[in-house]
């Protein structure tokens, strides 16, 4: 697969922000069942291999899992402020689950599980999200195994459609739009801020 053109940007982008510890943090929004918009935190993990694929990872009870499986579409909108670069990422979110069919994605499921910390993972053996809230001694627990990852943790890809690149340093700013075809191939327009 070839890398998308809007890589090498946000890669820069990743690099020069690097020193700032929230830079990896970004929103994520999807559609919920009633087709409200909800938006929440997430934390990017990285591609997968060499792919154009966004990698982050989450619960099999939260909302925003049951949200992809209606709508299984999303866009995330990162903000890197040393550069004063946004980035609005918009396309179709796969989830990999302990029974997901491609057995890839399940390999790839558990290398995100054993890349976590020890403190991420334990929070999958948390009580339900969303529920009323437990006793504090429902969220101790012994650290899970660190190779083979709890049934309820997730991989979730953003496999990207639309990138909506932009620049606010600069007079006039710098916006470009890429849009990838249905082959796959990738094309971009410089437009106005």
């Amino acid at each position: 697969m070839c890398l998308a053109p809007w890589r090498s940007h946000l890669a820069a982008a990743l690099h020069r922000n690097r020193s700032l510890p929230f830079a990896r943090y970004l929103q994520l929004a999807t559609v919920r069942a009633d087709g409200r918009p909800a938006n929440r935190t997430v934390v990017f993990r990285g591609f997968l291999e060499d792919t154009n694929r966004l990698k982050f990872v989450t619960d099999i009870r939260s909302q925003k899992v049951e949200e992809i499986n209606i709508y299984p579409w999303g866009e995330i909108c990162w903000y890197f402020p040393k550069t004063r670069e946004q980035f609005r990422i918009g396309g179709k979110l796969i989830l990999a689950g302990a029974e997901h069919p491609n057995t890839e994605l399940c390999s790839w499921r558990r290398i995100a599980w054993q890349e976590l910390s020890e403190a991420a993972r334990v929070q999958f053996a948390w009580p339900h999200p969303r529920e009323k809230k437990a006793a504090a001694s429902a969220f101790e627990f012994a650290a899970p195994d660190e190779i083979e990852p709890l049934a309820n943790f997730c991989l979730l890809l953003l496999e990207p459609e639309t990138v909506d690149w932009l620049e606010l340093r600069g007079e006039p700013q710098n916006r470009s739009l890429y849009l990838r075809d249905e082959a796959g191939n990738w094309s971009v327009r410089d437009v106005n801020p």
